[in-house]
Order: structure tokens, then sequence, then C-alpha cells
């Protein structure tokens, strides 16, 4: 668990470890895992506070233009081999259920699922790929692509930042593992919301097959 943990990352990697990783999480099949939501926070929190050679303005800045470009190599990366890729079986990295729950995504929101999906792990990975094996409007997609980077990687680490400068330096080991955890608790819960509503949806059909099935039998039987 260490190895995700948004502290231990930036204690470990710095502020080019964090831009490296909002920029994977963004387009790269190999970063779905990694903590976004909460890792933008906890850089905001430090800082605020001038931790771990964290500098605000340049976090921010760094942050919003390695969003975007991690979209943007995503959507390339899809134009050229997703088709290809997507056939594959599931694999440790790559599960077609990933595909899925992205391309449901664009069935309801369209467009601006570049935009809506930032804020839901694993989706924010797979979405911009899928806008390329799509191929959606180039010009679409970077404007959703920007508006999306901004209220995502700026807004979530400004919400840090100025967390941080109301609790101050010295409670910031006291609350920073609840408030993590209630951004993880927040992050998930889109997942966990559309997975009740597709086993809800499942037992629907499987209940409507099983009285379909029933009121064949009861033909058959008078006939």
């Amino acid at each position: 668990m260490d190895s995700v943990d948004p502290q231990k990352l930036l204690e470990t990697f710095g502020m080019l470890g964090l831009f490296a990783i909002i920029f994977a999480e963004s387009g790269l099949l190999i970063g779905f895992f990694l903590p976004g939501d909460s890792l933008l926070f906890t850089a905001g929190l430090f800082a605020s506070q001038a931790k771990f050679g964290l500098n605000l303005p340049v976090v921010l800045v760094g942050c919003f233009v390695a969003a975007v470009l991690g979209d943007q190599v995503g959507y390339l990366f899809g134009k050229r081999v997703g088709p290809s890729l997507f056939r594959r079986e599931n694999s440790k990295l790559f599960k077609q259920q990933y595909v899925m729950k992205a391309d449901e995504f664009f069935d309801r929101h369209g467009a601006k699922t570049i935009a809506l999906a930032r804020f839901v792990p694993v989706v924010r990975t797979f979405a911009p790929i899928l806008a390329g094996v799509g191929k959606m409007n180039y010009r679409t997609f970077l404007t959703y692509n920007i508006i999306g980077g901004f209220l995502w990687a700026v807004g979530i680490t400004t919400l840090g930042a100025v967390l941080g400068t109301q609790i101050g330096a010295e409670n910031i080991d006291k609350y920073l593992l609840p408030i993590i955890a209630v951004i993880v608790l927040v992050s998930v819960a889109p997942a966990v919301f559309e997975l009740n509503r597709h086993r809800r949806a499942a037992r629907k059909v499987s209940e409507a097959e099983a009285e379909a099935l029933a009121a064949d039998l009861h033909e058959d039987m008078e006939h």
C-alpha cells in the first residue's frame, strides 16, 4: 500500500514524480491504479506549507499541463493502437470491464465525458483512449480535455492548499489520513453506484427471463 500512498510518493519522488504520475494516470493504461485525486489534494496540502520542495504555483501549472498532455497521449494512442488492443483478452493490467465502464460513460454523457471522467477513477484513464478509438473530433476533444484538466488538476490541488492554510503545518499529519480516506471514498462512490446499478439491471433481466420461461412452460403444458 505504501507504493501508492500519496504522502510517500511525494516524499520519495517530489514535484517531478507528481507530474509524471498525473500524466500517467490521465491517459496511459498502466496508470489506472495510481491515486490521482488523493495525490493532487495531498500535493496542494503540502505545497501550502512548502513541504517536500513543493511550490504551489509550480504544482498547479505542472499538474494542469501533465493532466492535459496525458489525455492527449491517450487520445493519440487510442486512435492508432486502440482498436486492436481492445480486442485482447483480460490480463493483469487490462480488463474489458474497464473499457465497458468508459464506453457506457460516453453513451450517457457524450463529449462531456472527457471532462466529467476526470473525477471518476479508472474511467479517466480509459476515456481519452476510447475517444481516440472512436475518432472523436479533435477540437472537441481538446476543448473538453483542457476544461476537465483545469477543473480536476487545479481545482482539487487548490482545495488541498486552502485546507492546508487553514489547519496549519503542525496539524497536517493529524488530519491527513482521515482526509485522504474521505477523498478515496468519494472517488470510489461513482464506481460503487455503477456496480449496484448494473446488478439491479441484471437482476431485472434475469427475473424477466425467468417469467418469460415460466409463461412458455405454462403455455406448453396447456397444449
